[in-house]
């Protein structure tokens, strides 16, 4: 799982959509590991309208993909947009090199099943006033 905390907020994406919460605020609990890719100039308001324009092409619920369109995707073109920085490469190629092994390769039929939607979060829309 990755996301990005900006204005106070934690986003992701996962199969439900782009989300927002509290950072830290899913069922996952604190992060792992918390890379800063630095400040940005993007006011909270354009930032919004952006995330509503990603959640209505790009990044909707039925266009996630575990292995080629994820989390990871999500927060590598935020950070881009957000900072001109894209996140460590360790993270966005972990999906290829897991299915570059036999074990990747015979789990991939039931990993592209699954839906992943990590709990406790909102689903992000510009009118509903999440933020």
């Amino acid at each position: 799982h990755t996301s990005i905390i900006v204005h106070k907020d934690e986003f992701f994406y996962g199969s439900g959509g782009i989300s927002s919460c509290a950072p830290g605020g899913t069922l996952l609990g604190p992060p792992d590991t918390v890379v800063d890719l630095g400040n940005t100039e993007v006011t909270e308001e354009i930032f919004l309208e952006y995330l509503s324009s990603l959640g209505e092409s790009m990044f909707r619920g039925e266009s996630y993909n575990l292995f080629e369109h994820n989390c990871n995707t999500f927060s590598n073109e935020v950070a881009q947009f957000l900072t001109g920085r894209k996140i460590p490469s360790y993270i966005t190629d972990l999906p290829s090199e897991v299915l570059a092994t036999p074990f990747g390769q015979a789990l991939r039929p039931l990993l592209d099943s699954i839906q992943i939607q990590p709990p406790g979060g909102n689903t992000f829309s510009r009118h509903n006033g999440q933020s």
